[in-house]
């Protein structure tokens, strides 16, 4: 049963997380990008503060460098997210940020100096003929947005390394909100750099505002810790594989956004990378001692984006 309850509730956060690439595009066209991360995040630390001051454990400086250093990541993953879909669709951007899940496992590879696993191998091969044809339509004719994405993904995997790593060592609570609280101070310097008025009223924005806030942002990041407890580290990240889809879909329903025949190939061979790139190594491997249990062990939780 916990495990049922698990899958639903990641489920339920994937399927918002697909949806807000929608609601931010259409936010974004009316609003400067930055003033609306400010405004977003600003709302997400003031709802997450009380809750990590009554349950989280004492701060210490460790905790807060570690999550000043999130923070800059998610920052980044936010930030280039917003100003890609203002030059590329909701449904390329949503796939192209999906990516992470394939980057994720080659970095950490790259940083642990171990061999790449063949199935991230494959995952890499398909999703660059995925690029080729979503991006493209069968041509290497990158838009600002597209490449925008593609940083934002890095960011993304960046960011989900250094959790994997941080959580295990500080309190998750403290964490969070510190994160959250450096993407809003970032935000609001970066929309008075240009000029922009954060604390000003846009009525239009308040559902999206309380949507992003309230559920793709604090609700999210509560849910995907407490309920990887209960379910594998691999079916989480296989979850997590139909946000784009569940961002597609929305798009084609709320703004009749269509990817096309090369862009549904592309978007399906980036799909099926993303799913390779999380299935377990060859059986044999641990039968033949190809790596230590820890090595394993830290390799399985980066590539499930931990």
């Amino acid at each position: 049963m916990n495990r049922f309850k698990a899958a639903v509730l990641l489920l339920t956060t994937t399927f918002f997380w697909g949806v807000t690439f929608t609601v931010v595009k259409e936010a974004v066209a009316s609003v400067d990008v930055f003033v609306f991360l400010a405004q977003r995040f600003i709302l997400a630390f003031a709802l997450i503060l009380p809750v990590t001051m009554a349950k989280g454990k004492r701060l210490d400086m460790r905790t807060l460098r570690q999550g000043c250093l999130m923070g800059v990541f998610l920052f980044g993953s936010y930030a280039f997210q917003t100003v890609a879909l203002l030059y590329t669709s909701a449904s390329n951007t949503a796939f192209l940020t999906g990516l992470n899940v394939v980057m994720v496992p080659v970095i950490s590879a790259l940083m642990l100096r171990q061999r790449i696993p063949r199935t991230v191998r494959i995952a890499v091969i398909l999703s660059v003929a995925g690029l080729f044809l979503l991006c493209g339509n069968g041509t290497w004719n990158l838009t600002t947005g597209d490449i925008l994405a593609a940083i934002c993904a890095l960011c993304v995997s960046l960011h989900l390394i250094y959790t994997g790593e941080f959580a295990r060592q500080s309190d998750y609570y403290w964490l969070t909100a510190i994160q959250l609280g450096v993407v809003a101070l970032l935000s609001t310097a970066g929309a008075l750099v240009r000029g922009k008025q954060v604390f000003i009223w846009y009525p239009q924005l308040l559902g999206t505002l309380v949507v992003c806030s309230l559920i793709a942002t604090v609700f999210a990041f509560l849910v995907q810790t407490s309920m990887q407890r209960f379910i594998s580290h691999t079916n989480t990240a296989l979850i997590f594989c139909t946000e784009p889809v569940f961002a597609a879909l929305y798009a084609w329903y709320a703004i009749n956004e269509r990817l096309g025949s090369y862009g549904l190939a592309g978007a399906l061979l980036i799909l099926g990378g993303m799913i390779v790139s999380i299935l377990p190594e060859d059986a044999g491997r641990r039968a033949k001692g190809g790596g230590t249990e820890s090595e394993i062990s830290v390799l399985d939780e980066y590539r499930a984006g931990e």
